[in-house]
């Protein structure tokens, strides 16, 4: 469910709530999210607004849009392979320190 109350836009919404769902494995590699209009209908918000989610999903790795297969979550960073065990320790050292997500990225962007 979108917060219209929340300071964070609701494209970061609709990220953070996917992204949740993979980490929970409500949704596993080679689901398939909604169409876009679909998604925007449900959620009664523009479709440029998933669309947009869509891209950082995929910019971030977490799916794969496949053009009219539609948009795919992506297993290939599974929990046992050593740059997601680096990935899971960077995210509790982050935690640990008191850093949100967009420190703990700045972060990872400078050492990039």
């Amino acid at each position: 469910m979108l917060d219209p109350g929340s300071a964070a836009p609701v494209f970061e919404q609709v990220v953070d709530q996917v992204v949740a769902a993979i980490q929970d494995a409500t949704l596993v590699p080679g689901d398939r999210l909604p169409p876009v209009r679909q998604l925007a209908a449900d959620l009664h918000i523009a479709p440029n607004t998933v669309a947009k989610a869509y891209r950082r999903l995929e910019e971030e790795g977490h799916v794969e849009t496949r053009g009219r297969g539609g948009t795919l979550v992506r297993g290939d960073l599974e929990p046992g392979t050593p740059v997601r065990e680096a990935a899971d320790e960077l995210a509790h050292q982050a935690r640990s320190a008191g850093l949100d997500l967009s420190q703990a990225i700045g972060l990872l962007r400078r050492s990039w």
